[in-house]
């Protein structure tokens, strides 16, 4: 391919990884792969929006602080940088049950995208380059380079695709379209095609923030405080829970009307979502104003959320009112809002689209089945959201790491943590619109909560190579003493004493007749294992977060053990490998649409096979006749 650029010349610095993208994605397989061993290098478009928050600027929320805690637990780095830099915290959902708990914290976004620049400049075999990559090199079907608008190639042994919402991106707002990266940043036009010419799918995908208003022109006396918790829970299990007890700044809350609803639906003909003028698909699950306006006829007003987008600004971030509206219309409607009725606009909302791949070419350790050494992650594969974005990216680099290396893969199943699903998600199902991680996508959502993250993957972690020793024996060290505590209130008898007597009654519980365990209180929906250390006299002085493992695993004994089994037939299904060479068209008694479906993905095991898109459970039985023939 030829572009404008200067003459093609070699780069003599030799890589083994070289990652393009500095999003979250990237920076989280840039690190991985360089803390691996691997020199490793990370092009960006520029090195101003490395980690860049262009949407939201938080990390976390409902589903999404899980991911950041697996991301931690295997080594990475999203939720030390939250801890160092977040404004505000808060734990979602605590009124319902530990598996939906989730972790949010508001960014200072200036702050966290400085603080991850500097963990990347520190880190040893990685360099930062900012040029746009316009090819990937290959020989054979391997990766063997990439090479920039400069003309420059630089070899390497693998390649991971992190472009985001770069590729071929288009900002849009009423008859405003500019062919810019989000932010204004420049974008990145020239690698789809070198990808469409390595046979690869692409869609046409968008996404789209709010406007920005000026601080000093919001009447907060008319909406609602926010405020974070009191007591901070930290993303990383690295973090001291007293370093992040810190003053916290608010957010707002306030509301859409009629009035506002009207001025959408007036203007609805200027509005590129519906005249066509916009042409990729958007998230279904973060919708702009003018979608929700239109599908939810009925709906009164809608919540609208203020939040700083840092310390040293006065921008503030309009939550949940994202738009692709005429710069008149946007404040037209923002100041029928109550409290921005004054409202001035810092930047204008706009809708965004960008090409990205359908990931069902990629094979489940985020390599493309036909291209060796080619990786990819992040909204690239058709995802959405930082969180989900940085869970792809440090899979995809320690599994870069590993094919240089001849180390076995990192795969995480559905069983093991939310990254599991959401890259079985990706490369198993049709999607035809950004994918956004959700609680109710985990099938044993009681047994992958977000505090219990480093127990389920840190062990992966280590053996990857990203925990060291001494993190992996606090590990073991918690895991010894949950297993003693749990077993020590199962075998400590509490008698019907006045005092313990007294106690239930100030908790509302029903008064003992006779004699029972610790652990049978501490089954009781209104006890826990806090509230009965005043009756329990052997107690030890443990950390916070064993005593919470073990009042959890106590006080859901039964329903964890019902998912254990159910986890032991998914292992079946799972274990059950399907041959990669396996000709389908050898099976006669498959439907059509089964055999063309499991042709395309080829699926790495039987349970996979079952989560295909129109492969019958039918279909799953002729293909275990035919493997046990």
């Amino acid at each position: 391919m030829k572009y404008s650029a200067n003459s093609v010349w070699e780069n003599k610095d030799e890589y083994d990884v070289a990652v393009i993208g500095a999003g979250h994605a990237g920076c989280e397989a840039a690190l991985a792969s360089a803390r691996l061993g691997c020199r490793t290098v990370m092009f960006t478009v520029s090195v101003d929006s490395i980690a860049l928050m262009p949407c939201n600027p938080n990390i976390g929320g409902s589903s999404k602080g899980h991911l950041v805690r697996e991301v931690d637990a295997l080594g990475g780095e999203m939720g030390k940088v939250i801890d160092r830099t977040f404004i505000q915290s808060k734990m979602l959902n605590r009124s319902k049950g530990p598996a939906v708990h989730s972790l949010r914290a508001q960014a200072d976004k200036d702050d966290y995208s400085r603080t991850m620049r500097q963990v990347l400049e520190d880190q040893e075999r990685l360099d930062i380059r900012q040029m746009e990559v316009t090819d990937i090199l290959t020989e054979d079907g391997h990766v063997t380079g990439v090479q920039t608008y400069s003309g420059a190639i630089y070899r390497c042994k693998a390649a991971i695709l992190c472009t985001g919402t770069y590729l071929k991106a288009r900002c849009i707002y009423g008859d405003v379209s500019m062919h810019t990266g989000p932010n204004g940043l420049q974008s990145a036009d020239h690698l789809t095609d070198c990808l469409k010419s390595l046979g690869i799918r692409m869609y046409r995908f968008k996404t789209g923030t709010p406007a920005r208003i000026d601080r000093n022109s919001i009447d907060f006396s008319r909406m609602e405080e926010q405020k974070g918790d009191e007591r901070v829970v930290p993303f990383s299990f690295t973090t001291d829970p007293e370093d992040v007890q810190k003053d916290q700044v608010s957010c707002w809350l306030t509301y859409t009307n009629e009035n506002t609803h009207n001025i959408i639906r007036s203007n609805l003909d200027r509005s590129p979502l519906f005249s066509g003028a916009i042409e990729g698909t958007g998230p279904r699950y973060c919708p702009s104003i003018e979608d929700k306006v239109v599908k939810f006829p009925d709906k009164e007003r809608h919540q609208v959320f203020i939040e700083p987008e840092g310390i040293h600004t006065t921008e503030m971030y309009v939550g949940g009112m994202s738009s692709s509206l005429p710069e008149d219309v946007q404040y037209a409607m923002y100041r029928s809002v109550p409290g921005l009725e004054h409202a001035k606009i810092v930047r204008n909302a706009y809708a965004i689209e960008y090409d990205c791949i359908d990931a069902r070419q990629l094979k489940a350790t985020l390599e493309f089945r036909e291209i060796s050494g080619l990786f990819s992650a992040g909204q690239f594969n058709g995802s959405s959201g930082y969180e989900e974005a940085a869970a792809q990216g440090i899979i995809a680099g320690i599994n870069a790491a590993g094919k240089i290396q001849k180390k076995d893969p990192v795969v995480i199943d559905r069983s093991q943590g939310y990254i599991g699903v959401l890259i079985d998600d990706l490369v198993t199902k049709e999607s035809h619109e950004p994918y956004r991680m959700m609680t109710s996508r985990a099938e044993y959502r009681l047994l992958l909560r977000q505090d219990n993250a480093d127990l389920r993957l840190t062990k992966i972690g280590y053996e990857a190579g990203l925990i060291d020793e001494e993190r992996y024996q606090r590990l073991l060290k918690k895991e010894q003493m949950i297993s003693e505590e749990t077993d020590r209130a199962e075998h400590t008898n509490i008698g019907t004493s006045p005092e313990v007597q007294e106690l239930l009654k100030a908790y509302g519980s029903t008064p003992l007749a006779s004699g029972t365990t610790l652990a049978e209180l501490i089954r009781r929906p209104e006890l826990t294992y806090e509230s009965l250390a005043p009756i329990d006299k052997n107690r030890k002085e443990l950390p916070w977060d064993v005593a919470e493992q073990v009042n959890i695993n106590i006080k859901y004994d039964g329903y964890i053990r019902r998912q254990m089994r159910q986890v032991e037939q998914f292992k079946k299904m799972e274990n059950r490998k399907i041959p990669q060479d396996i000709d389908y068209d050898a099976i006669p008694s498959l439907r059509i649409e089964a055999r063309q479906k499991l042709k395309e993905i080829r699926p790495a095991s039987i349970g996979q096979a079952s989560r295909i898109s129109g492969v019958s459970p039918a279909d799953i039985s002729v293909l275990l006749v035919y493997l046990n023939a």
